[in-house]
């Protein structure tokens, strides 16, 4: 049901908003003109951050697993190019608070913070980014020896451990505040994904309530308290449509309509009704009602057309599923077309037939969208230089390329790299489309004009293989 299609869109949206904004996680800065405190505050400040990666690597699990270290926010300070440098003159020079490191890191062990976490990481519960401000303010701030240690410090002051610790505030601010946290955007791809499956079964759903609601229409019309011939002898042809009732008693349906709690009725009734009243006073349901006799071919037919001619068209509707979901706005085309095969299942299908099409055509493409969004994140320093590097800067000026071209080169670059089963003309075909799509009126050439030169490019150092 979700297919490559739908998935290369979900991740160039969500790598656009995703390098567009992202915001990478910084340690503080040399106060400029530092005064003797600060100089001290600041020391205290790179020497703080050491303290915890030492602490980070004595606490081990059974294998020889360092769970401390293993968390984002260590891993984050590693990466620091002032902290490498730090790394490095220690292994050299004496860490000043090296004479605490170990008494630290079993009071951290036997801290009720650090036990509450391996057990929450157990169950898959662990807060991550908080765990080292929790440890800091709670169990190595308060420590004595290491603040005997602070006192015998040069330029020691109060002040000054008040300035480290302000520092290290803004320093968990800054961590928690960064946008480049892979994990996060993999969730929203993830969600976006889900949300797409809402949608698909929201849309099977629909002709049911239509359904349910002109029953109730009837129903309330025949207990008038004066009825009319029409009232009491109607036209039943609509609400016992055939189809309607293959949906309605369908087991993949129910499951997930039961375990979602979804209801056009409770959610959106107005819309139900309007829809419903369109549907009624279109030529389509007049002839369908008039019909001399139906059989499950046209009753398929019929609603097939409702969505193809009504439904997906109303205004309404398509407002209203962009308040829904910021996602369905660009999946009802994709996801639409999945909903109208399925009716064709409906019809086609045999007892015992499995009719509702499942979330993905099978692994491959399950794991398809996190491997490319994750791949273009940890390589878009070099995609990007293999576009500028392709650049003909008589023609493009590589600074002010539109970015959503840039995003989508990289993401063809991955597929064609990374994906060996996926032949070259598809994946640049595709890209290529998306690139007329969702960019400039000139974009499409630009993708193609850039991928084959990059994809020359890399077939010659021998980086690329298939045809």
């Amino acid at each position: 049901m979700i297919n490559r299609v739908l998935i290369r869109i979900k991740v160039i949206q969500l790598l656009y908003s995703y390098l567009l904004i992202e915001n990478h996680f910084m340690i503080e800065s040399q106060p400029s003109a530092p005064t003797k405190e600060k100089r001290f505050a600041y020391n205290l400040y790179l020497d703080m951050l050491m303290l915890m990666i030492r602490i980070s690597e004595r606490i081990e699990k059974r294998g020889g697993y360092r769970p401390l270290e293993d968390t984002r926010f260590i891993k984050k300070i590693l990466a620091d190019d002032k902290v490498k440098s730090l790394q490095m003159k220690f292994r050299v020079d004496e860490f000043s608070l090296q004479g605490v490191v170990n008494a630290l890191a079993e009071q951290v062990k036997e801290s009720g913070v650090y036990k509450n976490y391996l057990k929450n990481l157990d169950t898959d519960k662990g807060e991550d980014d908080k765990i080292w401000e929790q440890l800091f303010n709670l169990v190595i701030s308060p420590n004595p020896l290491l603040n005997s240690a602070f006192t015998r410090r040069e330029n020691y002051t109060i002040r000054g451990v008040e300035r480290m610790k302000e520092m290290m505030a803004d320093t968990f601010s800054n961590f928690y505040a960064s946008r480049d946290n892979i994990d996060d955007a993999v969730n929203t791809l993830a969600v976006s994904m889900a949300k797409a499956r809402e949608l698909y079964f929201r849309l099977l759903l629909l002709p049911v309530e239509l359904t349910n609601l002109r029953e109730q229409q009837i129903d309330e019309n025949r207990h008038k308290y004066i009825t009319t011939a029409e009232d009491l002898n109607p036209n039943m042809r609509f609400v016992e449509n055939a189809l309607v009732s293959a949906i309605r008693e369908d087991e993949d349906v129910l499951a997930y309509v039961e375990q979602n709690k979804l209801s056009w009725m409770s959610d959106e009734p107005r819309l139900l009704d309007s829809l419903l009243k369109s549907i009624m006073e279109s030529d389509l349901y007049a002839e369908y009602m008039n019909f001399p006799a139906t059989d499950f071919h046209t009753d398929c037919e019929f609603w097939r057309n409702v969505f193809k001619q009504i439904v997906f068209h109303n205004e309404d509707f398509l407002e209203m599923l962009e308040s829904m979901s910021v996602f369905w706005n660009d999946d009802i085309e994709i996801i639409g077309t999945f909903f109208l095969k399925t009716l064709k299942r409906f019809e086609e299908s045999g007892q015992g037939d499995k009719v509702v099409l499942p979330m993905y055509k099978d692994d491959e493409d399950a794991a398809f969208g996190k491997r490319l969004f994750v791949d273009v994140v940890k390589n878009k320093d070099v995609y990007r230089r293999y576009i500028d590097e392709s650049v003909k800067t008589d023609k493009w000026d590589s600074d002010r390329l539109a970015v959503m071209d840039v995003v989508i080169t990289m993401a063809a670059l991955s597929e064609i790299i990374n994906f060996p089963k996926i032949p070259l003309v598809v994946s640049i075909n595709e890209y290529i489309e998306l690139a007329k799509s969702y960019s400039t009126s000139k974009s499409g050439a630009f993708v193609n004009g850039i991928l084959h030169s990059i994809v020359t490019r890399l077939r010659e150092e021998g980086k690329i293989l298939k045809s």
